[in-house]
């Protein structure tokens, strides 16, 4: 049996989630077009006849600018210690960038076998992919660079394969129908927060906190109660969120409830909440109070 922990780091909006997603063929970690929008550490584990790898996906890696962004980079780096492996994603640019050079400093520091993936390579031609892979061979940081479309599938199945080459001999960490480690309130607390940020647009940047206030299922009947509040960092974000006689709430409330019912398959009765914590990613005691520990 192969297993291990296999750590995938990037920036934001590299495709880190995306694909998750097609490894897995469950959407667990949300995915929006917005910067910052994986928050926490999310366990997915992948599961054959032979092996067990758990992907650590994680928060994109970014300068720090208040006490929610300083726990981010906390938890991608602490991600990286007990790894078996490290997986670098990086997309379709052409040169390396800040961000990319901040995250090669902390790699540097890992000593473990190392992937480099390209993503988004069907969007350059054969001679952009080499230019960037030559690129990355001069660092002699990586021991595999591979390019691959996660949206479209290509050269998923040749990663997954390199992973379980390079991974030791090991116990069956989970269960094998086990498919993350996040329980059913935090994906559904998720999946409320990626339609507020697809609908919201760029009128709220990042700060919604979605905080799960009761989760009970009926004692009669396959439905569950769900109430739930959106918790935001300024007062003039209330309107907006709200929207003009609650449009833009009920639109957030009726496409998250319709993808939590095909997730819990279960019909639900979802409410939400808008409630205010003025600057709340600023403060050590909110972003505690919050989960992000």
């Amino acid at each position: 049996m192969k297993s291990g922990f296999v750590s995938v780091v990037g920036r934001a909006n590299v495709g880190k989630s995306t694909l998750m997603e097609k490894i897995l063929g469950e959407k667990i970690s949300i995915i929006s077009n917005k910067p910052q929008t994986t928050r926490d550490e999310i366990k997915i584990i992948y599961n054959d006849e032979n092996s067990q790898i758990i992907f650590l996906d994680t928060p994109g890696i970014q300068t720090p600018r208040n006490k929610l962004q300083e726990h981010l980079l906390e938890v991608s780096e602490d991600s990286l210690k007990d790894s078996d492996i490290v997986t670098f994603i990086v997309d379709n640019s052409l040169t390396i960038g800040r961000l990319d050079k901040m995250i090669l400093e902390i790699l540097e520091k890992v000593n473990a076998p190392k992937i480099l993936l390209i993503n988004k390579c069907d969007l350059l031609e054969e001679g952009e992919i080499e230019q960037i892979k030559r690129t990355y061979i001069g660092l002699n940081t990586f021991d595999y660079i591979i390019p691959i479309s996660a949206l479209n599938d290509e050269n998923i199945g040749k990663y997954i394969e390199t992973v379980k080459e390079i991974l030791p001999e090991g116990p069956l960490y989970y269960p094998s129908d086990m498919i993350t480690d996040k329980n059913e309130r935090f994906i559904v607390s998720e999946i409320i927060r990626e339609k507020a940020l697809k609908n919201l647009s760029n009128e709220i940047p990042h700060g919604i906190f979605v905080r799960i206030d009761q989760f009970k299922k009926r004692e009669d009947k396959n439905l569950y109660d769900i109430y739930a509040s959106l918790i935001l960092e300024r007062p003039s974000h209330k309107e907006i969120v709200i929207g003009k006689n609650g449009s833009k709430i009920k639109k957030i409330g009726m496409e998250a409830r319709c993808e939590i019912e095909v997730f819990m398959d279960s019909k639900i009765n979802l409410k939400l909440w808008v409630k205010v914590e003025k600057d709340w990613r600023k403060k050590q005691k909110l972003v505690d109070r919050f989960g992000y520990k």
